[in-house]
């Protein structure tokens, strides 16, 4: 699968199917700390990546009011 990651931009390869958790578990990747999109559509942790599809990791980005 294509894994695209944010912060720092790079793009890289990853044989699947994994779940979604299994794939952030391999990356590194704390996942109360990114969004995991695939195909447009936000994802759950225990969602199974299919070899062909495209993913987007992205930092969660919090703010609130001053």
């Amino acid at each position: 699968m294509k894994v695209l990651l944010r912060n720092p931009s790079r793009e890289i390869e990853v044989p699947g199917p994994l779940r979604v958790h299994a794939l952030l578990e391999r990356l590194d990747i704390n996942r109360e700390a990114v969004l995991v999109i695939s195909d447009g559509t936000l994802v759950t942790g225990d969602a199974v990546l299919p070899p062909e599809v495209t993913v987007e990791i992205r930092p969660v980005i919090s703010g609130g009011a001053l």
